[in-house]
């Protein structure tokens, strides 16, 4: 397999973007429900907007995939929302770019579970300089930053690691993901 990207990989990368994009939408009603308790809850559902990067990457394992992934559905939730908003698009692109730089530690050789909730964990750990630069952080209590902190790296981990590496096996198991990878030896074996 080459590892520069071909047109289909960018195509079904910005078609896995789309699909996430409408997510992250519907996403943002569980983020506001949960967001009523006032003890940070809302952060444990923070992760799923960094999911985009690890399906990509998991289904077609090249460099750059997440990175255009995460921007692109940073990029298509604006316009599911109606309206430009730079934020969006900065925190995409910084995620994409966390999780790149954990698949290119691994050589982006690595399929693993660990390797999704690192890249998940990364994901979630860039957000915070975003969030101080945004002034976001200066609206939680100090006490309540530990909460804030804990809730949205262990939701990074899960929604953002577990999840999606489960939901590309479920994948593979139907056979689909097999287009975007290159055959085993277990595959021509059972040719």
């Amino acid at each position: 397999m080459s590892k520069g990207l071909k047109l289909s990989d960018i195509l079904v990368t910005v078609l896995i973007a789309v699909v996430f994009a409408i997510i992250y939408n519907i996403w943002n009603l569980v983020y506001k429900a949960m967001q009523v308790t006032g003890l940070h809850l809302e952060e444990l559902s923070y992760g799923m907007w960094f999911a985009a990067a690890v399906v990509a990457y998991l289904i077609i394992p090249k460099p750059g995939i997440a990175l255009l992934a995460e921007f692109a559905a940073g990029a298509g939730e604006t316009i599911v929302m109606g309206r430009f908003d730079i934020a969006t698009i900065v925190y995409g692109l910084l995620q994409g770019l966390a999780c790149e730089i954990i698949f290119a530690i691994f050589r982006y050789k690595s399929r693993t579970i660990m390797v999704a909730m690192l890249a998940g964990l990364a994901a979630a750990l860039v957000t915070f300089p975003i969030d101080y630069y945004y002034g976001y952080l200066g609206e939680v209590a100090g006490w309540n930053l530990f909460l804030y902190v804990f809730f949205r790296c262990i939701s990074g981990i899960v929604l953002a690691g577990l999840f999606p590496y489960y939901l590309v096996k479920a994948l593979d198991k139907t056979g689909v993901t097999k287009l975007f990878r290159p055959a085993s030896q277990k595959d021509y074996d059972n040719l």
